[in-house]
């Protein structure tokens, strides 16, 4: 076991977690720990099966008094963001995670810890091999893919689930129990674009911005931080009286992590060099007051090549500035507040990656809203704004938003428990992120759902922690709500039947 975690509580919990971090698991790699978890559930004698999606569905009875009492799933996903600062070799394939503990907190070293949803997933496998806990019959429902589009839930079995209550176990703050999300939707852009010979007289500028704080594309977003490609994007412009040809744009990894850095090569003529360095350093100065205290760290480098003809055909002139003029041309950030959750966002959009290699060109934005309709709209006025620029987007409407009950038995329980147990009740959120119980409730629309979890900071970026303390408070907090609902009266959780 990893020795950051020997001496942590609740035991079982972290050391499902070690499994976690020792076994890879970046979204479309699940495979191996899918196979230790089932592994570990046969040997348990528990029942155990999979969709054709490759979700997992562990099955336990209710403990003696409890069989007849209401089923509760317990669900959460195992695949993980796979970012690593720029300057580590990490391969997400192979190479585990290494968890440290600074200053109360747990987080990797150089790359994304996995709490989001790690903490979740070794949450309810300890609830399974804990008999010291009353319960009534429980479902642990662990899906794949979550990070890329929640494609797990979205192709999840119709008929499997039997549970009456759902608790996901995939929000970041502990006090808070979410019972809403935003959908998502996500424009596409992959084509190819114009290439020419670079002519004589033209040296080649790598551009490369750094020092961002990134972070997630839902729960950050109305933080003010910036995008690497973004401003990217704004310094390209910038560069536009020079003529540049556009040669490689290298910008994320992830459609819902905002871009921490990016990675740009261009060619100018060589009598124009110095205004382009000395126009890079002026725009680096004039972002300074703009910047929010997390990306104060921010670097822009301007290095020049070599005249030679070598590495991959530019774009044309014509080519470049439409690329150019697009990509500065692309809303970012917050587009609207919410009316119905005063406080949340509504609308918004990420531009997560923009790849430009060998003259072809792809994009990934995420847009994310309370509201589908506004969603849409969103998604559909960019793809727009792209067309005008010359290119053929494309537009997938990728998951519904999930829907409040604030009426909801399963709430009130939770509720008590909540104040039972911290002392103060939890406070109620809607969340601009999306979560898997939009797609899940969907698709079962008689299971009444909560969100809740411990506190993480920093989640789909190497700051990525989890606050040691509030995994604690949170098993506490699960434990003691699955007794309540174990002993609590089925008519009196459903008071709208």
């Amino acid at each position: 076991m990893n020795t950051a975690l020997e001496t942590l509580t609740p035991a079982p919990l972290w050391r499902h977690f070690d499994v976690l971090c020792a076994t890879p698991r970046p979204s479309w790699h699940e495979t191996a720990i899918l196979a230790r978890i089932i592994d570990w559930a046969t040997r348990r004698g528990l029942a155990c099966t999979q969709d054709d999606a490759g979700n997992v569905l562990i099955r336990q009875a209710g403990t003696a008094g409890h069989e007849t009492a209401p089923t509760v799933a317990l669900q959460a996903h195992v695949d993980m963001v796979a970012e690593a600062e720029a300057h580590v070799a990490h391969d997400f394939t192979r190479d585990a995670i290494r968890p440290r503990v600074v200053d109360g907190w747990l987080m990797a070293t150089h790359t994304t810890l996995g709490a989001d949803n790690g903490i979740g997933v070794a949450a309810a496998l300890a609830i399974l091999e804990d008999d010291t806990l009353e319960h009534g019959p429980l479902e642990v429902l662990l899906t794949v893919a979550e990070e890329v589009s929640l494609v797990g839930a979205s192709r999840l079995a119709p008929d499997w689930l039997t549970a009456d209550y759902l608790l996901n176990l995939d929000t970041e703050e502990a006090g808070d129990v979410c019972i809403g999300c935003a959908g998502g939707a996500n424009v596409i852009l992959d084509e190819p674009c114009d290439t020419t010979v670079l002519p004589a007289g033209h040296t080649r500028v790598a551009l490369e911005i750094g020092g961002l704080a990134g972070g997630h594309s839902g729960m950050d977003i109305h933080t003010g931080r910036t995008s690497a490609n973004v401003l990217m994007a704004r310094l390209l412009a910038e560069l536009r009286p020079y003529a540049p040809y556009l040669i490689a744009f290298d910008g994320g990894r992830m459609d819902n992590a905002i871009t921490r850095d990016a990675r740009a090569t261009i060619a100018v003529a060589d009598a124009d060099i110095d205004a382009v360095v000395d126009t890079v350093t002026r725009f680096r100065t004039s972002l300074h007051d703009t910047l929010v205290a997390e990306d104060q760290g921010l670097t822009i480098h301007a290095e020049t090549g070599t005249a030679a003809p070598s590495g991959p055909s530019p774009l044309t002139v014509s080519a470049s500035k439409a690329v150019i003029d697009m990509l500065a041309d692309l809303p970012y950030g917050v587009a609207a507040m919410s009316d119905q959750a005063p406080g949340t966002v509504e609308t918004s959009n990420n531009i997560g990656v923009v790849q430009l290699n060998e003259g072809q060109l792809t994009a990934q934005l995420m847009v994310r809203s309370l509201v589908d309709t506004e969603r849409d709209r969103l998604a559909e006025s960019i793809a727009a704004r792209m067309a005008a620029h010359g290119f053929s987007p494309g537009v997938a409407h990728g998951y519904p938003g999930w829907a409040p009950d604030g009426d909801s038995g399963l709430l009130a329980c939770f509720k008590q428990v909540h104040a039972e147990t911290i002392g103060t009740p939890p406070r109620v959120v809607v969340l601009h992120a999306g979560l898997e119980c939009g797609l899940i409730g969907a698709k079962y629309p008689a299971l009444e759902m909560i969100s809740f979890g411990p506190t993480i900071r920093g989640a789909h970026s190497p700051a990525e922690r989890v606050d040691i303390a509030s995994v604690e408070t949170f098993y506490g907090l699960l434990g003691r709500t699955l007794s309540a609902l174990a002993g609590a009266d089925r008519a009196a959780l459903r008071p709208n039947d």
